[in-house]
C-alpha cells in the first residue's frame, strides 16, 4: 500500500503534497466565480481560518477568465473545478489555475482529453482526476452490479492510466462517496495500485451536524491508515465551518500540531452556568489564536480543577463567578463577566 510518506510529490502554486509533507486542506468557493469581488472575499477569510488550497467552479468561460484576476489577490493556490467542457479546462489554465479538477470521463472523448492534459503539461501544472459514485460510468456500474468501492476504484485506475499513457504524470487522484465505508474501501483500494496523491473526503456529506460526524469517521478511517495527502470536509454550511471541522479532525488524529484547543465537560445537575453558551464563546474566541494550547472550559467549580489537570490553562464557572486554573491549580476568582476577557488575556500572553 503506498501510504501519504510514499506517494509521489506533486506542486500545485508554491505548496507541496505527497511524500511526507504536511496534509493540507481545502475548500470550494460557493459564490459565482465571475463575481470576482465576492469570490476573492471569500477567498480571504477561508484563508484567515486556514484554508490552504481552494477550489472554485467553472461553469461558464466569463468564469475561466476570471481566474486570472482572481489570482492576483489571493495567496493560496487555486483550484479550478471543470466538468463536461474542455475548453473550459484549457481556458482555466490559460487563465493562471494552479491545479484543475476534471473526470476524464464526463469531459468526452480521447481527444478532447488529450488536449486538456497537453495544455496543463504546456503549463506545468496538476490534474485532479475525481471519481464520484453519483457519476460512475454505466459500464463499470453493470460489471459490479451497482455502485461499489471496487467499481470506484476501477474507474479511478482506468482515468489515471488513460492520462498516464498521455505522457502525463503529475496527477492527483479523488475517490468520493457519500457511503462511509464505501468511501473508505475504494480509498484503501486504491491506495495499493499507484503511488499517486490522493484528495480525500466524504462528498455530500450532509449539514453542519450530519455532514461532521459522516466526514470524523470516514476521515478517521482512511487517514488513520496513513492514506491521504489534502482533505476537504464537506459540508451543507458556510465554507469556513468545512475548514474549523478538517482542523480540529487533523489534530484529533495526531496529524497537526498549533492552535488551541478548547476541551469542554458535558454539562450536569451540578452546572451552575450557562456551560454550553460558555464553551461556544471560548471556541470562538481563541480560532485566531496560533499557540499550541490546551484549553479547559468545566461547568462545576467542586470538579473544575480536577477535571481541567490535563489542559494548560481552563475557567470554572460557578453561580455568577468562576475560577482561573493552570495545571490543575486556582489562580483566582473572578466575576462571571470577567471569565473570558481574563482568559483571552491570559493565552495572548502565554508563556508557557
Amino acid at each position: 500500500m503506498h501510504l501519504r510518506n510514499t506517494t509521489k510529490i506533486v506542486g500545485i502554486g508554491d505548496r507541496f503534497i505527497g511524500g511526507g509533507n504536511a496534509i493540507l486542506i481545502q475548500s470550494m468557493t460557493d459564490t459565482k466565480t465571475e463575481d470576482i469581488k465576492a469570490t476573492v472575499a471569500q477567498i480571504k477569510e477561508l484563508t484567515n481560518a486556514g484554508c490552504e488550497i481552494i477550489r472554485c467552479a467553472v461553469p461558464n468561460m466569463e468564469a475561466a477568465r476570471a481566474l486570472s484576476e482572481i489570482k492576483k489577490q489571493i495567496s493560496i493556490p487555486l483550484v479550478a473545478d471543470i466538468h463536461f467542457d474542455y475548453k473550459l479546462a484549457i481556458a482555466a489554465i490559460e487563465n493562471g489555475a494552479d491545479k484543475i479538477r476534471i473526470n476524464p470521463g464526463n469531459i468526452g472523448s480521447y481527444e478532447k482529453v488529450k488536449a486538456v492534459v497537453e495544455k496543463a503539461k504546456e503549463y506545468g501544472i496538476p490534474i485532479r482526476i475525481g471519481v464520484n459514485s453519483g457519476s460512475l460510468e454505466a459500464d463499470i456500474i453493470k460489471e459490479y452490479g451497482g455502485v461499489t468501492a471496487e467499481g470506484l476504484a476501477k474507474s479511478a485506475i482506468n482515468q489515471v492510466r488513460i492520462i498516464e499513457g498521455m505522457g502525463y504524470d503529475k496527477l492527483i487522484l479523488s475517490i468520493k462517496s457519500s457511503d462511509v465505508m464505501m468511501c473508505a474501501k475504494a480509498h484503501e483500494l486504491v491506495a495499493n495500485e499507484t503511488n499517486h496523491p490522493l484528495h480525500v473526503g466524504i462528498t455530500e456529506a450532509g449539514t453542519l451536524y450530519s455532514g461532521n460526524i459522516k466526514s470524523a469517521v470516514g476521515l478517521g478511517i482512511i487517514l488513520s491508515q496513513g492514506i491521504g495527502d489534502t482533505i476537504r470536509v464537506s459540508l451543507s454550511s458556510n465554507p469556513v465551518e468545512e475548514i474549523k471541522s478538517a482542523k480540529l479532525i487533523l489534530k484529533a488524529l495526531g496529524l497537526r500540531k498549533g492552535g488551541i484547543e478548547v476541551v469542554s465537560c458535558p454539562t450536569c445537575g451540578r452546572t451552575e452556568i450557562d456551560l454550553i453558551k460558555l464553551a461556544q464563546q471560548v471556541e470562538d474566541m481563541v480560532c485566531d489564536i496560533k499557540s499550541d494550547i490546551k484549553v479547559a472550559v468545566m461547568g462545576c467549580i467542586v470538579n473544575g480543577p480536577g477535571e481541567a489537570r490535563e489542559a494548560d490553562i481552563g475557567i470554572a464557572g460557578g453561580k455568577g463567578e468562576g475560577i482561573l486554573i493552570k495545571k490543575g491549580e486556582v489562580i483566582k476568582k473572578l466575576p462571571e463577566d470577567e471569565l473570558l476577557t481574563t482568559l483571552r488575556e491570559e493565552l495572548l500572553n502565554w508563556k508557557g
